[in-house]
This record gives structure tokens, C-alpha cells and sequence, in this order.
């Protein structure tokens, strides 16, 4: 158990929340929400909301759940992976599609988890023993840059960091559509689907979401678009751009399927059928990451190169029109 008294006059009048995690730099705020809510820390021996307002001699007792304990099935598995960069603290690595980021069921191996841990003697565990180093994810079709942490520290500087939106994250897509405007905003609530608990859908009732975009080039029916999500929430670029009418190219879950292709001339029926069995994922692409590095806090931009077969996709569809 960790005990902390209100003493001192900065403290009086802060979040209860905001003050634990400057004084727990190894956790971070949304684990410290998830503890206030379960009843692990308690204010005068009561339960309090995360935004409760510290008084003086507030006594504040913070009771930890023990950490998740270690897969015995989570084990190394030698894998290539292209680290883009790397320090005692963080790493950063462009994720290859069709690699899933940590294991579940049905995926109990050949993750990027499995990969880490072979790569990397020490990865923080804030997020328990079976996902080491993962602050953040991207969905298994989607490729591109991600940061993992070393440790604890710098886990929870960054996850903080994406909880109070000042990481700064760039996306490349290739959508249906001639997308119109070429740069704006798509404000929508996302909500998990009451149809399908695997997809996302804008819904009133949903958590706010925001997506900025800029339309790069134009082809014939499709777009090269880039995203500039300012929350983060699950498959939120995905959703976003089919509820504006713009699904990515190849995304089935949410509108950007075979289905698409239908309507055309045969010619150009044929030829997204074609392509879009030979690319075989969602065209979308973890570009860039801006952030404060844990421990330098200085400002830092990580660029993933295109991987070849986002790029051959491209460049296939731009030559095609050219013909």
C-alpha cells in the first residue's frame, strides 16, 4: 500500500487523478483512472470519481491489484522487424500488415509481442506480463509506425501522452471516392455496434471523435487521402472514413470491399476485383508519429517508409488511368 497527505497549497484543489500520476510516474493516468474506479484507492477511506478535488490532509491510500502474472505460453520467436529506432527507453518499429500487435484467442503466437521479446531483453509490463512494451496498437491489416516502451517510466509518460491527445499521428489511405472537400474535419461519436461487437459505428451515444484529413491526389474512383486522427479510438480513421462516405480500399468490415467494386464498366469491375484480392487488407498506413521522447522531452518525429505493396497498389492504380 502507498499513502500520500495533502500538504501542500499546489496540491489543494487538484484532480485526484492528475495528482497521483505526478506523483506515480510508473503508472500511468488511465491505469490510475482504472484503480480509482475499482475501488483500489481510496480518499479518507472513501471511494472518489477521478476528478475529485483534493482538500488539505486529504489522506489518500493507493492499494495496487497485482500485475496480470506471465503467460507461460507467451515465448520469443525470432522475427524480422524493421526497428526504425532505438534507445534505453523507447523503440520505434514500422509494423508490417498482416502482423497482429499481441496474443489473443486464436492467436496465441507469431505476434509482435512474440517478436519483442525476442528482440529486446527488457520491455516495460504496466500492461501486464502478455502484452511487454505495448502502449498502443494498430489493427493487424494496418501497417506503419508504432512506439514501444522499455520500461515503466517511459510506458507511462506515453501512454499519458496519447490519453491527453498531444502525440500527433499522420495516416496515408487509399479510399473510394472522389473525396470532397480536399481538407476538413469529420467530427462523429463512435460507438461499438450493437450488430457486431467486433465493428465501430458513429453513434450519438458514442465517445467523441475527431479526424482531420487532406485530400493528396485524385484518380479515376479513388483517392489518396492523408488522416490526421486527433483522438484515438478503436478503428476510428476506418469508421470515420465510410460514415463520410469514403471507405478505404479493401476494408470489408466497413464498407470498402469487394462490394465496392460492383457498378462500374466491367473494365474497371474487373481490375479492382483484381487488385484488391492481390493487396488483400484495408490501404492504410501508420505514416508518422510526433511526440515528447520519456526522457530527453524533447520533441521527436518518426516517420515508417510505405511498405511495397501499399506502394505497388499506388502505383498500379496510377498507371492504369494513365494508359
Amino acid at each position: 500500500m502507498i499513502s500520500f497527505t495533502i500538504q501542500k497549497v499546489e496540491n489543494i484543489g487538484l484532480r485526484l487523478d492528475k495528482f497521483l500520476v505526478t506523483q506515480m510516474p510508473d503508472h500511468s493516468r488511465s491505469r490510475i483512472q482504472h484503480w480509482i474506479k475499482d475501488g483500489n484507492i481510496l480518499v479518507n477511506g472513501l471511494n472518489r470519481k477521478t476528478g475529485y478535488s483534493l482538500e488539505l490532509n486529504d489522506e489518500i491510500k493507493v492499494i495496487p491489484p497485482e500485475i496480470e502474472s506471465s503467460n507461460p505460453d507467451l515465448i520469443p520467436e525470432k522475427m524480422d522487424l524493421e526497428i526504425l529506432y532505438e534507445d534505453e527507453e523507447i523503440v520505434l518499429i514500422n509494423k508490417p500488415p498482416a502482423l497482429i500487435v499481441h496474443p489473443g484467442a486464436g492467436n496465441p503466437s507469431g505476434t509482435l509481442v512474440n517478436g519483442l521479446i525476442y528482440h529486446f531483453n527488457s520491455l516495460s509490463d504496466l500492461n501486464g506480463q502478455t502484452r511487454p512494451g505495448i502502449v498502443h496498437r494498430l489493427d493487424a491489416n494496418t501497417s506503419g509506425i508504432m512506439v514501444v516502451a522499455k520500461t515503466n517510466k517511459a510506458h507511462a509518460h506515453l501512454a499519458n501522452q496519447f490519453q491527453n491527445r498531444e502525440i500527433n499521428k499522420t495516416y496515408s489511405a487509399l479510399t473510394w471516392g472522389i473525396v470532397e472537400p480536399e481538407d476538413g474535419n469529420i467530427d462523429g461519436p463512435i460507438a461499438r455496434s450493437k450488430k457486431d461487437p467486433t465493428s465501430y459505428t458513429v453513434h450519438r451515444d458514442g465517445k467523441a471523435s475527431s479526424t482531420f484529413f487532406k485530400v493528396e491526389k485524385h484518380f479515376r474512383h479513388l483517392s489518396s487521402v492523408t488522416f490526421y486522427p486527433k483522438t484515438g479510438r478503436t478503428h476510428q480513421i476506418r469508421v470515420h472514413a465510410s460514415y463520410f462516405g469514403f471507405p478505404i480500399f479493401g476494408d470489408e468490415k466497413y464498407g470498402g470491399g469487394l462490394s465496392k467494386t460492383r457498378g462500374f464498366l466491367p473494365e474497371f469491375t474487373n481490375y479492382y476485383k483484381k487488385r484488391m484480392k492481390k493487396f488483400n487488407r484495408h490501404a492504410l498506413h501508420a505514416l508518422r508519429l510526433e511526440f515528447t521522447h520519456p526522457a530527453t522531452k524533447e520533441k521527436i518525429i518518426f516517420e515508417a517508409p510505405h511498405p511495397s505493396d501499399f506502394l505497388n497498389l499506388v502505383n498500379a492504380i496510377e498507371s492504369y488511368y494513365e494508359r
